[in-house]
Parts: C-alpha cells; sequence; structure tokens
C-alpha cells in the first residue's frame, strides 16, 4: 500500500458495515423459521429452552438489523405466470444503472443483477404465455435505448427452488 496522499481526483471507497454478528440462539431461530416461518415464537422458545420474550426481542433485533424478513412467497402460478425465463442483456455500460432502474419496476421482473461477463445484466422474469414473452423481449426491452444484444434461456422445470442459506 502506497504512503502516497490521495490526490483529490481520488474517490474514496465506501466504509464497509462489519460483518452482522449472530450468536447461536440467533441461528437456530433463524433455522427454524427457514424451515416453517409459521412458526409461533413461544414453539421456538419451547423448542430452544429459552423464553418467548427474548425469541421476540432477537427476531425484532435481527429484522431492525435487516438480517432477515418474514414473508409469505406465493408461487408465480397463483398470479398466472406459467413460463419463466432467465434473461442476460447486454448494455451500452454509459446506459446500466439507468436500465437497471427501469428493469427492476417492471412487474415481470422478480431477480435483477448487474454482472460481469457474457452478459452486464441478467434478470428472471415470468410471463402468462410465450406471447407476453416475445410482447416483453421485443417491446419492452427492445425499446430500451442502450439495449445491445438479449438472450433469453426458458426454464422448463424447476428442480429446486430455497431461500435456506446455511448459516455459519
Amino acid at each position: 500500500m502506497s504512503d502516497k496522499p490521495r490526490d483529490s481526483k481520488s474517490r474514496p471507497r465506501p466504509a464497509r458495515e462489519p460483518f452482522p454478528s449472530l450468536d447461536e440462539t440467533d441461528r437456530e431461530i433463524l433455522r427454524i423459521l427457514q424451515r416453517d416461518g409459521r412458526t409461533s415464537n413461544s414453539q421456538i422458545a419451547r423448542d430452544l429452552g429459552i423464553t418467548e420474550t427474548t425469541v421476540r426481542k432477537r427476531i425484532a433485533s435481527m429484522q431492525e438489523r435487516d438480517l432477515m424478513e418474514i414473508v409469505a412467497v406465493p408461487t408465480p402460478r397463483v398470479a398466472g405466470y406459467n413460463v419463466s425465463a432467465i434473461i442476460g442483456l447486454s448494455v451500452a455500460l454509459h446506459s446500466l444503472r439507468e436500465i437497471s432502474e427501469s428493469l427492476v419496476t417492471l412487474p415481470e421482473v422478480r431477480y435483477c443483477g448487474l454482472s460481469t461477463g457474457r452478459f452486464d445484466v441478467i434478470i428472471e422474469a415470468f410471463f402468462y404465455d410465450n406471447e407476453h414473452l416475445l410482447q416483453f423481449t421485443t417491446d419492452v426491452l427492445g425499446a430500451l435505448p442502450g439495449v445491445t444484444d438479449v438472450e433469453t434461456s426458458l426454464i422448463l422445470k424447476i428442480e429446486k427452488f430455497s431461500y435456506e442459506w446455511e448459516l455459519a
């Protein structure tokens, strides 16, 4: 590392947040809720041999620190979406943020990530049928200034879909 002072044109590095600390009780609470998000605080307390108040406070703390969310996740079929696709987009780099900001507002898009490699943006999107997919790729993606290429891969069958993370 250089001892030279930074010139005025150097950009400061963003501060890193420290790794969120979870003790074994927090991890166990998360594991239980990953298996069944409807598990009551009293059941978690019984399973872990702690008080319900402790469970409630720990869940509230993890939510406040943005370490967990408790949500119901409906399947795409409940909304009538029968076609799933992973779509890679190549874009003019000066348009990258503007394009991603547009994509995240679209109801079909469930995942949007900026990436390295073959594509600059990768999205996962759901459609009612192939006609809906065609309309989306041609009329929506094709109209975004800066999109230079689109490659669509249909998901024929989902073998695994999970929100479980291994908690170290």
